[in-house]
Parts: C-alpha cells; structure tokens; sequence
C-alpha cells in the first residue's frame, strides 16, 4: 500500500515523464484506473494558497500572494468584495 506522499510523487512524475498514462501506469506497475483515480481525488481537493492582504491609508490594497506575486488596486472595495476576491485568488 502505497503513502499519500508516494502517491502524489507518482502523479506529480506523469507530466514529466513524457510517457502516455499507459506507459507510466505499467512503469509503475499500477492500474490506469488506479491512476485515474489518484489524479481525480488530488484534483477535486482545494488546494490552500497563502495570502496576505495590505491596506494602504490611502486608498486600495495591495494582495500578496505566497509566490510572490502582487495584485495592487486603487479600487475601494467593501469587506464582502475584498473576501470574494481573495477566495478568487485562491481558488
């Protein structure tokens, strides 16, 4: 029985191995519906993103996502907005 760390490993080594699903399922001697199936459930999970949410006095905010990346706005956006957007950000 294989961990869930193996198992996200060998789903994480099918987009670069270059191989069919076919061909990677039997290097790995498992079922490609068993494959199917790991990729499926690792999918349908919400991947949590880190952010982090910097108002200015001004006006606007700034959103600071894990990777680095920023969305700066000047826009003014109500509590109820700002939330939509950050679970847009993170979906």
């Amino acid at each position: 029985m294989l961990s869930k760390e193996e198992k996200q490993r060998i789903v994480d080594g099918f987009a670069q191995s270059g191989m069919s699903r076919r061909e990677y399922c039997q290097k790995h001697n498992i079922p490609v519906t068993t494959f199917d199936y790991w990729r499926h459930v690792r999918k349908s999970k919400p991947r949590l993103v880190e952010v982090a949410v910097e108002t200015q006095t001004m006006a606007g905010f700034a959103l600071v996502l894990a990777n680095g990346r920023r969305i700066e706005s000047s826009w003014r956006f109500a509590d109820a907005d700002l939330l939509r957007l950050i679970r847009a950000a993170e979906a």
